[in-house]
């Protein structure tokens, strides 16, 4: 009997010995198995790595609008809408879309810290959709978005949209870049060209946020979407960068955007005559500022004699070898310069194409 029990006692040990190894096995295996499928991928640590470094940059920006109770005779502000923006600089600037701001009588900037700072209007350009604001705090509290450029982007390349979509602040979504050089219209009608069309969700209150390529660098401003239900439907449009740049650097220095200059004055419907007249597309010298470039370099104006007959001036059809159909088409050309730079006109003055170096101002 005390043989049988000794043999069963060892039976119990050595099973529990072994259950017990089992399990920790086991558990030390589903540990193992745990920890390889919670690592991150490549590309969810790049995801990642973006979010972390431009979220401090990006802005919440609320709007309000004064209203008169002429009951009281008060006025009191009262919760208009809101957008996203970001830090420009050092200084306190943020850069946004006009229409996220316009007849707003109050703009109020949060940062991802949670602080909130009045901010007032530096300026705007309605043409192109933006608006820069300045905030006052400490210049360690700001962090600055990195920009690249727009000039060499690709359809496919992956891009990241960050803002505040709906309200629900400090959002990130990805997409590609669907298509290049598409023109939309801003607010006041004007045509805005060389726009982004990406497929990254792009929702109301993302306006003004940035777009970001793989590198975690601005490409361009969230800017409005193509949806019949007025929600993302994959078709978002963004401001290209290098327009953004060269808008925002003239509204810090001068308040306005100051596009540059020939020196002339133009005039759509002089256009539209000179169209039906000759049958082809072009912009006419209308006048020329004296002591300008174009004054310089002789352009010749339109002219109107006593009974009323009109000498078409030097007719422009291209800039630096870019075709000029329309006024549009100066303007979206001479957008692509600065002051100081030099550009080749090609106009036909008596029907003779002629090649004329003009430096903008």
């Amino acid at each position: 009997m005390k043989k049988y029990k000794y043999y069963l006692s060892f039976f119990i040990i050595t099973i529990s010995i072994f259950l017990t190894n089992a399990f920790f096995a086991n558990a030390k295996e589903s540990k193992v198995l745990f920890a390889k499928n919670s690592a991150l991928t490549i590309e969810e640590k790049q995801n990642i790595s973006i979010f972390e470094n431009v979220k401090d940059s990006v802005v919440f920006i609320s709007i309000h609008q004064q209203v008169i109770d002429n009951l009281r005779m008060t006025t009191f502000d009262i919760p208009k809408g809101s957008g996203s923006g970001f830090i420009w600089d050092k200084d306190g600037h943020i850069v946004t879309n006009y229409h996220v701001i316009m007849n707003a009588n109050k703009a109020v900037v949060t940062l991802k810290n949670g602080k909130r700072y009045q901010a007032s209007l530096v300026g705007a350009a309605p043409s192109y959709d933006i608006a820069v604001l300045k905030i006052k705090t400490e210049k360690h509290l700001l962090k600055p978005v990195v920009l690249d450029t727009s000039r060499d982007l690709k359809v496919g390349q992956t891009v990241y949209a960050v803002g505040n979509p709906f309200g629900l602040d400090w959002t990130m979504t990805k997409g590609i870049i669907s298509a290049l050089e598409r023109s939309m219209y801003a607010t006041n009608g004007r045509p805005i060209r060389h726009m982004i069309q990406t497929d990254a969700s792009i929702n109301p209150g993302n306006s003004g946020g940035p777009l970001l390529n793989s590198r975690g660098r601005v490409i361009g401003v969230n800017n409005m979407i193509l949806s019949p239900s007025g929600a993302n439907a994959g078709i978002g449009f963004s401001i290209p960068i290098d327009t953004v740049n060269r808008v925002v650097n003239s509204i810090i220095k001068k308040g306005v955007y100051v596009r540059p200059a020939i020196g002339i004055s133009v005039d759509n419907r002089i256009n539209e005559l000179y169209r039906q007249s000759s049958g082809r597309g072009g912009v006419v010298v209308l006048d020329v500022t004296p002591n300008t470039s174009a004054a310089k370099n002789k352009l010749r104006p339109t002219s109107v004699d006593t009974r009323g007959s009109i000498t078409f001036g030097d007719v422009i059809i291209s800039v630096d070898a870019k075709k000029i159909e329309t006024l549009e088409d100066l303007y979206s050309v001479l957008d692509e310069h600065k002051n100081g730079d030099t550009v080749t006109l090609e106009v036909l003055r008596e029907k003779k194409r002629k090649k004329i170096d003009i430096e903008l101002q």
